[in-house]
C-alpha cells in the first residue's frame, strides 16, 4: 500500500507532467489534457470534458490560483476525495518514481515508529513528516506530542497481544464491495482483513486507562481549537489501527469542542458504521451534510463524500430507494466519481430499476474498466432485461479479473439454471464452494442443477452436505422431492419439461376443469390469487397490521400538491414513501426490508407513477395496500375506503366520487391481476361523472365477481391454509409434498397441489373429457369425507 509520501510524490508527477507553462498551475487546457491521459480508453466529447473542468474548478475553488487554474494541492485534494486513482494513474501514464526522491519520506515514517527511543525528531523532520505524514492536517505542535506518545502506547498494545490478535478470514476480494468511500486527508484504507483487538484483558484495560489520560492532556489544551486539534488526531490515529469504539469517543469529543466543523461528525459516522450501527452513522452523516451546506465552498470538496457515506449508511438500512437520491448528488457533484456511479447503480438494481441501473454502471466501468463489482451487477442487470447472452460475457469479465469473486460465480451459476444449461450452473455452484465452503444455498443450488443434468446420485449427495450446512425445511422437501421422481422413474413415463425434475404432464384447458362442492376454489380464481399470496409473502405486507395505515393517516401530515390536471393531490417522493413503509414494516431486517420494496416498486409503484415523476398519490398508495395488509376481511375494505375518502378530492364527507371509486378498483385490478392488462385503465381518463358513492356502494363495487376486486375470499382461504401439510400426500404432476390445499380428482383419484390445479397441470396417463375436483384444506377434512362415503355405502348396500 502507498504511504502519503509516494502518493503525494505521484501527484507531483503528474501535476508537472501536464504544466506545460511551468506556472504552478494546472490551466482548463492542461488539466483538459490530463483528463484525457489518464482515460486512454475513454472517448470524451468537448461537452463531456467541459463538465468535468467546471465541476472541477467550481467545486475546488479554494485551490484555483487565477489564471494559472489548479493548484498542485488542488490536484492532491481531487485524488484524496476519490475522483480518480493516483496509482491507475500514474501507471497510465508510464511515469516511475525516483527511490531517492522517496528515501527521506521512508526514513521519517521508520523513525517515527520504529521504537521507543526515536520518540523525539528534529524541528526540521517535524516539518518535513507535516508534509507526508497521513495526520497532515495537525495543527498544533503540542498535538505531535500526543501522536507520538499514541504510537508508543499502540505498538507496546501490539506487541503485548502479537500472540492473540486474530484475523478474520473472510475474503473480502471475493464479496460485492459497498465501495466504502475512504477518509478524506488521508491516504490509508483499512486492512483487507479486520484486526480483532482482545478488549477484555488486563493489557487493554491499561491502554485505555493511558489513552484517558492522553485524551484528558488534549482537552487540557491552552485553547478550545488545540483540544479539537488534540482529540481529533487522536481518533484518526486509532480509526487507522481500526481501534473503532476508541476512535468514535476522540471523535465524539472533537464534535463537542466545535459542533459546526464537518469532518468529526463525518469521520464518527464512519466509524459507527464500521460498528454495525447504521442509523447512528446515519445522524452523524446527516449533522456532517449540515454543516457542509451552512459552511458554504469551505466544505465543497467533502460534499460527495458526505452523500456517498450517507447512502451507504442508508442502505445498511435498507432504505434503498434514499441511499439513490444521495449517490445521484454525489455523481453530479463530482462527475468522475466512479465509485459513487457504481453504487447508485447497485442501488437501483435492488428496487428494480433496471434499465436506469445498466446505464449508472456502464458510466462506473467506462470510468474504470476493471471495477469487478460494477461488471457483476451490471450483468445481473442485463440478465434480469432478459439481455442472457450479454450478461454471460459480463459475468466472465468479472470472474477473469477476480477469479474468486462469490457474487459472480454465484449469480452466473443461477443464470444458467435460468436457461437450463445445468452442467454449467453445477460447475459454477462448485467454484463458489471452493470459495466460501459452507455457503449452503450454492450447495442446495449445487444439487438441484446436479438433478437437472440427470446426475441423481450426484445431486443426492450434494444434498446431503447441504443438510449438513443447515436444518432447514426446504432441504428436506427437496429430499423427499428427489425420493418421489425416483419412484416415478421406475413408472417410464415421457417427462414433459422434466428437465427441472418435475415429473410429466399436460395441460387441460379451462372449460374441463370442473369443481364438487361449493368450497372448491374455482382454478381461474386461485390462479389469480396464488400471485397476490406471493407478494404479501415477499413484503411481508400479510403481517402488517391493516390499523396501521389508518394510524399512518391520522398522525402523517401531507401538504397537498396540485398534478397537472390541477386537481389537490397529497403526493409524496418515492424515498419519503419509503420512510412510511419503514414504519409500516417495522418488524423486518434491513435485508428483508430491502426486497419487500423493490417488490413493491416494481409491482405498484411502477404503476401509480404512471408518468414517472417520482412521486405518488399517499391515499390512492394507503387504498392499494388495504386489502393485503393483515386483519379482517371488512376492516381492511372499510380502511381502503377510508383511505380514498382521506384524499384532498373527497376529505371532509362520507362518500366518495365515483370516478375515484371505479379508478381504484382497475388500478387494483391492473396491479394485482395483470392478465386484466392495464388498458382498463385507461377508460377512466376523462370521464366526469361527478355522482357520489357511500361505503355500501363501494362495497358493492369491491365485491363484483366481474368488474371488482371479488378475489378476496380466495386470497383469505390462501392466507389461513397454505401452510398445511398433507401427511405424506404428494402432488401427482411436481412430486413435491402438498401443501395449503389438496385437489383431489374424484374420479381417478389422484392429487394436485394448489400451483399445479391453478395452471391446469394433470399426469398424462389420466385422459378425461372433463376432470372433477373436490378440495380440501387439511389431511382431516379428508379422512372425514372417507369415512362419510364408507357409510354412504354400507347403508346403500343390501
Amino acid at each position: 500500500m502507498a504511504t502519503r509520501g509516494s502518493r503525494s510524490e505521484k501527484v507531483k508527477r503528474i501535476f508537472l507532467q501536464f504544466d506545460n507553462n511551468r506556472d504552478g498551475g494546472l490551466n482548463r487546457d492542461e488539466m483538459a489534457a490530463l483528463v484525457v491521459a489518464v482515460n486512454p480508453r475513454v472517448k470524451f466529447s468537448d461537452e463531456q470534458i467541459n463538465a468535468i473542468l467546471d465541476e472541477v474548478f467550481r467545486t475546488y475553488g479554494e485551490f484555483i490560483d487565477g489564471e494559472r487554474g489548479l493548484t498542485y494541492d488542488g490536484l492532491l485534494r481531487t485524488y484524496d476525495d476519490g475522483a480518480g486513482d493516483v496509482d491507475r494513474d500514474f501507471d497510465a501514464l508510464g511515469l516511475e518514481l525516483n527511490p531517492d526522491e522517496t528515501k527521506d519520506q521512508w526514513i521519517v515514517s521508520e523513525a517515527s515508529s520504529s521504537s521507543i527511543a526515536d520518540e523525539r525528531v528534529t524541528e526540521s523532520q517535524r516539518n518535513q513528516r507535516t508534509a507526508v505524514s497521513p495526520h497532515h492536517d495537525i495543527v498544533f505542535d503540542d498535538t505531535w506530542k500526543l501522536i507520538d506518545e499514541l504510537e508508543i502506547l499502540l505498538k507496546r498494545l501490539k506487541s503485548k497481544q502479537a500472540k492473540d490478535v486474530k484475523f478474520r478470514n473472510d475474503n473480502f476480494d471475493a464479496y460485492s464491495d459497498a465501495g466504502w468511500s475512504r477518509e478524506l486527508g488521508s491516504s490509508v484504507e483499512l486492512s483487507e482483513k479486520r484486526v480483532h483487538w482482545e478488549e477484555s484483558g488486563p493489557d487493554y484495560a491499561i491502554f485505555v486507562k493511558e489513552l484517558g489520560a492522553l485524551r484528558s492532556r488534549a482537552d487540557g489544551a491552552r485553547s478550545r481549537e488545540e483540544a479539537f486539534d488534540g482529540q481529533m488526531a487522536i481518533g484518526r490515529v486509532l480509526y487507522e489501527h481500526q481501534l473503532f469504539k476508541e476512535a468514535l469517543v476522540s471523535f465524539k469529543r472533537s464534535c463537542e469542542l466545535q459542533p459546526t466543523d464537518v469532518r468529526p461528525h463525518f469521520r464518527a459516522g464512519n466509524c459507527l458504521y464500521v460498528l454495525g450501527k447504521c442509523k447512528e452513522a446515519k445522524d452523524e452523516f446527516l449533522l456532517a451534510l449540515e454543516s457542509a451546506e451552512a459552511g458554504g465552498n469551505q466544505w465543497g470538496y467533502l460534499l460527495p463524500q458526505i452523500y456517498v457515506n450517507l447512502g451507504i449508511a442508508l442502505e445498511g438500512e435498507g432504505m434503498v430507494l434514499s441511499a439513490c437520491e444521495y449517490y445521484r448528488e454525489a455523481a453530479i457533484l463530482c462527475p468522475t466519481h466512479f465509485r459513487a456511479l457504481k453504487l447508485l447503480g447497485s442501488a437501483l438494481f435492488g428496487v428494480g430499476e433496471y434499465r436506469a441501473a445498466v446505464k449508472a454502471l456502464e458510466e462506473a466501468i467506462f470510468m474504470k474498466p476493471d471495477y469487478v463489482d460494477a461488471h457483476c451487477d451490471l450483468a445481473s442487470a442485463l440478465h434480469a432485461l432478459g439481455e442472457d447472452e450479454r450478461a454471460i460475457e459480463v459475468f466472465q469479465k468479472a470472474i477473469d479479473l477476480n477469479p474468486g469473486h462469490v457474487d459472480a460465480l454465484y449469480n452466473l451459476g443461477g443464470l444458467y439454471m435460468d436457461l437450463g444449461r445445468f452442467q454449467r450452473a453445477s460447475e459454477m455452484y462448485t467454484r463458489v464452494l471452493a470459495v466460501w465452503p459452507n455457503h449452503w444455498r450454492a450447495q442446495l443450488n449445487k444439487a438441484v442443477s446436479l438433478l437437472g443434468a440427470g446426475e441423481t446420485e450426484e445431486a443426492k449427495k450434494a444434498l446431503k452436505e447441504a443438510l449438513k450446512m443447515t436444518n432447514r425445511v426446504e432441504l428436506h422437501d427437496a429430499i423427499y422431492h428427489m425420493k418421489q421422481l425416483q419412484k416415478k422413474k421406475k413408472k417410464k413415463v415421457k417427462s414433459n419439461g422434466g428437465a427441472n425434475g418435475e415429473g410429466a404432464f399436460v395441460i387441460v384447458e379451462p372449460s374441463k376443469f370442473k369443481t364438487v362442492g361449493e368450497r372448491t376454489t374455482l382454478r381461474q380464481d386461485l390462479g389469480n390469487a396464488i400471485p397476490i399470496r406471493a407478494f404479501q409473502k415477499i413484503t411481508r405486507l400479510s403481517r402488517c397490521d391493516v390499523d396501521l395505515l389508518q394510524k399512518e393517516m391520522n398522525e402523517t401530515d401531507v401538504p397537498v400538491s396540485y398534478s397537472g390536471g390541477g386537481a389537490p393531490q397529497k403526493s409524496i417522493r418515492k424515498p419519503n414513501l419509503e420512510e412510511v413503509l419503514r414504519r409500516l414494516l417495522s418488524f423486518l431486517k434491513p435485508e428483508t426490508f430491502q426486497g419487500a420494496v423493490k417488490a413493491i416498486n416494481e409491482k405498484i409503484l411502477s404503476i401509480l407513477d404512471e408518468m414517472g415523476s417520482g412521486r405518488v398519490d399517499l391515499g390512492m398508495f394507503y387504498a392499494v395496500l388495504a386489502p393485503i395488509c393483515n386483519g379482517p376481511l371488512d376492516k381492511r375494505k372499510k380502511i381502503a375506503f377510508d383511505a380514498l375518502l382521506w384524499r384532498p378530492v373527497n376529505e371532509g364527507g362520507s362518500q366518495i366520487r365515483k370516478v375515484d371509486a371505479v379508478q381504484y378498483i382497475k388500478l387494483l385490478r391492473a396491479i394485482y391481476v395483470p392478465s386484466h392488462g392495464i388498458s382498463e385503465m385507461l377508460e377512466v381518463h376523462g370521464e366526469t361523472d361527478s355522482s357520489m358513492v357511500s361505503f355500501s356502494e363501494f362495497l358493492a363495487m369491491f365485491d363484483d365477481p366481474d368488474w371488482g376486486f371479488g378475489i378476496m375470499s380466495t386470497l383469505l382461504k390462501l392466507e389461513t391454509g397454505d401452510r398445511n401439510r398433507h401427511g405424506r400426500q404428494v402432488c401427482s404432476v411436481c412430486r413435491y409434498p402438498v401443501i395449503g390445499s389438496r385437489f383431489k380428482e374424484v374420479k381417478s383419484h389422484f392429487s394436485l397441489c394448489n400451483q399445479c390445479y391453478s395452471e391446469g397441470k394433470v399426469p398424462p396417463s389420466f385422459k378425461q373429457d372433463e376432470y372433477k375436483f373436490k378440495e380440501y384444506g387439511s389431511e382431516a377434512e379428508a379422512m372425514k369425507d372417507k369415512c362419510m362415503c364408507f357409510t354412504l355405502q354400507s347403508h346403500k348396500a343390501p
